[in-house]
């Protein structure tokens, strides 16, 4: 049996279907796994990927969500971080002599699970 007191509360935000390529946003969410809030806000304010704009949005959510149900804000830190997989657009290039090459615009899912220490 569970208590009450020693349940750990989590806070979660997603953003599905952004446009950013998986393995790219993997290398910045794998920056902040497991890192307190405040500092995770630092790396990915500092960091010249692409992704890290979109992931700072998410985390931003989740902070906001988890103030909204009266956390600790001091005490927040990344559970859990991770990029799924989304659908991915196939286009094609036309080329020279009727050719066509396909160009390949993947998404992800971004995931963020805030929880405290």
């Amino acid at each position: 049996m569970v208590d009450s007191e020693t349940k750990e509360r989590r806070w979660r935000a997603t953003y599905r279907y952004a446009r950013l390529t998986p393995r790219k946003a993997r290398l910045v969410i794998d920056l902040i796994r497991g890192r307190m809030c405040g500092e995770a806000m630092e790396v990915l304010q500092f960091n010249r990927m692409r992704p890290a704009m979109e992931i700072r949005k998410v985390l931003k959510s989740a902070m906001a969500n988890a103030d909204e149900q009266e956390a600790q804000m001091d005490r927040l830190y990344v559970a859990e971080a991770r990029v799924d997989a989304g659908p991915v657009y196939k286009r094609f290039q036309p080329k020279d002599r009727g050719r066509a090459h396909p160009i390949l615009k993947k998404s992800s899912h971004l995931h963020i699970v805030l929880a405290e220490r």
